[in-house]
């Protein structure tokens, strides 16, 4: 994964709406980065629908929530019109993001080991500079930690 304290790694990545999008675009925002494996799969499908229900709470805080996958542009498209999602989707076919950000790798399942998307997220603070890691993020309830995070990073307390 990314060091905490460190520049995120940069990147360009096609988008859902056929934009390309790099993280310099969003300079000054908070950027949830979050990588999973497959759309239209049980636990990717509830990560992108909980952060899509919160889309209003993260642009509130100045946030934008992009979404890695190695599946295709036309297959985030489908995605994200079947289930009306409100995040960005990108697509990593050739896995240089995943892996720049440690999201590629050894999976066990099932007692075999295969390679593939490690479902993850960072954070990354309105300077360029990842704030947080979720090595092994959960797909159900990771939405609200993240907008947490972005809370108290927002609004320390004194």
């Amino acid at each position: 994964m990314v060091e905490i304290g460190k520049n995120a790694p940069d990147f360009r990545l096609p988008a859902d709406n056929d934009d390309t999008v790099c993280i310099k675009d969003f300079k000054g925002m908070w950027v949830a980065l979050y990588f999973y494996p497959k759309d239209n799969t049980s636990g990717c499908t509830t990560e992108a629908l909980e952060f899509s229900e919160r889309a209003a709470d993260f642009s509130a805080m100045k946030a934008i929530v992009l979404g890695v996958s190695p599946d295709s542009v036309a297959s985030h498209k489908k995605f994200k019109e079947k289930n009306n999602l409100s995040v960005k989707l990108l697509s990593d076919p050739a896995h240089k993001v995943l892996e720049a950000y440690g999201a590629w790798g050894i999976k066990k399942m099932y007692g075999k080991e295969s390679a593939g998307v490690i479902r993850s997220s960072v954070l990354i603070d309105p300077g360029g500079i990842v704030r947080m890691v979720w090595p092994k993020a959960k797909s159900s309830g990771h939405a609200q930690e993240v907008f947490e995070a972005i809370k108290k990073f927002s609004h320390p307390s004194p």
